[in-house]
């Protein structure tokens, strides 16, 4: 996935966009809200972590704003505002998930996926797909039984196609998927990728539209 990190604590987004990124997610992270606003303009997220007390701002003004102007772009607070009316505030304001700090960065970890398995319409943290068990929740895939080993870019690449089952996917929304604004991507890294998924999950895994993209093929 593409997160985008709202936070201006340095110490803190530091080990947050590490997390994430260990995660197979890419992420870009800026620390205020006129930022986050130009970030948006430029690039699709698939998940917005955000912080409330911002140099510049409320994020609770900024997540009513994009509610109001119709964005559904999934949201979870981080803050460090642990009382039971501020969580009100954040949930009833349109936040899909609320996250004191300070707080483990697995759980962090955990509830990214949470809400992403939410909005793409499968809570179900396993899915088969032909000879492939894969556990979402615990990131591990068992082909006929047998577990195999994904790095993390492998796994982000996975992930994007199970978020998208049968869409085709450009390579330029892969790279998104998989790397930050700053990020120097060879021209041939998705292809890279793509090879060495099949190899793993098997060869007929993801189909390929000469010139167009990739798409997750039926299982």
């Amino acid at each position: 996935m593409r997160i985008l990190l709202v936070e201006d604590d340095g110490v803190l987004g530091d080990a947050v966009r590490d997390q994430i990124a260990g995660d197979g997610h890419s992420v870009d992270w800026v620390t205020r809200i006129d930022a986050a606003r130009d970030a948006m303009a430029g690039a699709a997220y698939d998940l917005i972590l955000l912080d409330l007390m911002l140099p510049d701002g409320r994020g609770i003004v900024f997540l009513r704003a994009l509610r109001a102007a119709g964005d559904v772009t999934p949201v979870i607070i981080l803050t460090a505002l642990d009382q039971v009316s501020d969580r009100i505030d954040g949930l009833t304001t349109g936040a899909d998930d609320y996250l004191v700090k300070p707080f483990d960065l697995d759980e962090l970890s955990a509830r990214i996926g949470s809400v992403a398995r939410r909005y793409t319409g499968n809570p179900n943290p396993i899915i088969r797909h032909g000879t492939l068990d894969i556990d979402i929740a615990r990131r591990s895939v068992r082909r006929e039984g047998k577990p195999v080993q994904l790095t993390a870019r492998e796994w982000a690449l996975l992930e994007a196609f199970l978020n998208r089952p049968g869409q085709l996917l450009s390579k330029a929304q892969l790279e998104e998927k998989l790397y930050d604004f700053d990020a120097e991507v060879e021209s041939n890294t998705i292809e890279v990728h793509v090879s060495r998924l099949r190899k793993k999950l098997g060869t007929g895994l993801i189909e390929t539209e000469r010139g167009l993209g990739y798409r997750l093929a039926q299982a």
